[in-house]
């Protein structure tokens, strides 16, 4: 099995793709790019059983039923509420809450902050993937998931505390998982990883993918999946890290 994981932005400058193949014993990083194009990441889709993508893959139904909305003409400006609690509504998706509720953590939200202009670029990217054949299902089945590298460490039990921008903290989480998971084989990706948090997103991106191909992560129940088809699933693992190699599939 080949598993890939996208640490995707906005342009391909801060887009980072891994690789990793999988045997029954062993997870072996066989290709790394920095600074990937759509068309790498097209290529790689088609040569891969799963691949995730560190990026919203829709927006919320009600923000969209908002812009909609806000558009006509026939609607008054007092049927918006514009409370707190309604924004929330529109600003975060039925899986960020989710996240929320099992991380203690909000995602980054789609709708409001700078993930929108990734997600943009998202929408295109799979757009050319689906172009290719490949059928997208935002649920997490089929070949495209949405994963989130942060929280699936952290769900391993893992500190993630500035590790996004420090060398030195990536360097000592790196050894902690290598510590936790000698099966995996960095080969001579090690030294990109810890120079670059975009690289090391990707490998995660990929580990935690491994979980969404076997079946170990937590799936939308039915009335999230009604929300999930449009709007996205972050495939959270739900068991450890040493449980992705144990499915030799």
């Amino acid at each position: 099995m080949f598993t890939a994981g996208v640490d995707l932005a906005a342009e391909p400058k801060g887009t980072a793709v891994a690789v990793i193949e999988w045997s029954a014993e062993t997870a072996v990083i066989r290709e790394l790019y920095l600074g990937a194009s759509d068309d790498v990441i097209v290529d790689i889709a088609g040569r891969v059983n799963k691949m995730g993508i560190d990026c919203a893959l829709g927006w919320p139904k009600e923000f969209i039923q908002f812009l909609t909305a806000q558009q006509s003409l026939h609607v008054k400006q007092q049927d918006f509420d514009g409370g707190m609690d309604w924004r929330r509504r529109l600003a975060y998706r039925e899986t960020d809450r989710h996240v929320r509720s099992v991380t203690g953590r909000w995602p980054l939200s789609v709708a409001t902050d700078r993930l929108g202009l990734t997600a943009m670029r998202c929408a295109g990217l799979l757009s050319k993937v689906s172009a290719s054949g490949i059928t997208i299902d935002r649920t997490g089945e089929g070949l495209v998931a949405e994963v989130y590298p942060g929280a699936a460490l952290r769900l391993w039990g893992f500190d993630t505390t500035g590790y996004r921008v420090s060398e030195h903290k990536r360097e000592e989480l790196l050894k902690l998982i290598c510590d936790e998971a000698p099966w995996i084989d960095l080969g001579d990706h090690r030294t990109m990883m810890v120079k670059s948090c975009d690289a090391f997103d990707a490998v995660i991106a990929a580990l935690a993918t491994r979980g969404v191909a076997t079946g170990r992560y937590l799936t939308p129940s039915l009335q999230q999946r009604e929300f999930a088809h449009s709007e996205g699933w972050i495939c959270l693992p739900e068991d450890t890290l040493a449980s992705v190699v144990e499915d030799n599939v």
